[in-house]
């Protein structure tokens, strides 16, 4: 009995490596959860809903208005065909989103953020039209975190390589990836990233990038990921997190 007993014990113990592996991998809302009922993306609704359901992070995309507001939205124009680096904030921030909501401003977005905790808010910087315009973006966000005591429950984002490297020189503790997917592992943690965050074709097509990567103390972030089979793949791969406009669906496989 003492041997059988021995033998399941270390069954379950060679099991919980490979459990844990599966498991570590993180959700992330891609512009919030949306795809559900009265959400939009990046709209407050959506972050509430990612947070609703169990998410790890959610995702946000911010721009700079033309008079240096910051606000909330994916594309550089509204709904309505304002060019958000064009048009002041207090016009931007009436334009409605697709659930009848109005575009969002950082703060707004950060404050409901906060009563959220603990999940992780993951700022995407957009890259402005000048050099100028990212460096006052990648500040006034920076300086915003910190002033809200947020630092600890936000990471960034940047297919801008001036506006990841100015976010670390602004915070260098700051966690900060890259997205533009044309920079080794080795060239990322050389420049002071915490991580990468590449398009899924990327890391299929350069396949030890997720092991070099780990190997040099760098988190994997995967994006926009929505079909079962592509999920289960960076699943296996052991991703740190999954970018994805399925959450639910991913949770669910994350359970198995």
């Amino acid at each position: 009995m003492k041997t059988k007993i021995l033998m399941v014990a270390l069954m379950l113990l060679a099991m919980t490596p490979a459990i844990q592996a599966k498991s570590s991998t993180k959700t992330v809302a891609h512009r919030g959860y949306w795809k559900c009922e009265g959400s939009a993306e990046n709209s407050l609704t959506s972050l509430r809903k990612a947070h609703d359901v169990g998410c790890w992070g959610s995702e946000l995309d911010i721009w700079l208005t033309s008079d240096g507001g910051l606000v909330v939205n994916h594309d550089p124009k509204t709904l309505d065909g304002l060019k958000i680096e064009e048009t002041d904030f207090k016009t931007i921030t009436k334009s409605k989103l697709k659930n009848g909501e109005t575009v969002p401003s950082l703060k707004d977005y950060l404050k409901a953020g906060k009563k959220l905790k603990p999940m992780i808010l993951v700022l995407e910087l957009k890259t402005q039209s000048t050099p100028e315009r990212n460096i006052e973006l990648a500040k006034k966000v920076v300086d915003m975190v910190k002033s809200m005591k947020m630092e600890g429950q936000v990471e960034y984002i940047a297919f801008s390589n001036l506006v990841g490297t100015e976010i670390i020189r602004l915070d260098p503790n700051a966690k900060v990836a890259y997205l533009n997917g044309d920079k080794t592992p080795a060239e990322l943690k050389e420049l002071g990233y915490t991580g990468l965050d590449y398009h899924q074709k990327v890391l299929k097509n350069n396949k030890s990038w997720i092991r070099e990567a780990h190997d040099l103390g760098l988190t994997v972030n995967v994006w926009t990921v929505n079909k079962a089979d592509d999920l289960q793949y960076f699943i296996d791969e052991a991703a740190d997190f999954i970018t994805t406009n399925e959450p639910e669906l991913l949770l669910d496989l994350l359970k198995k």
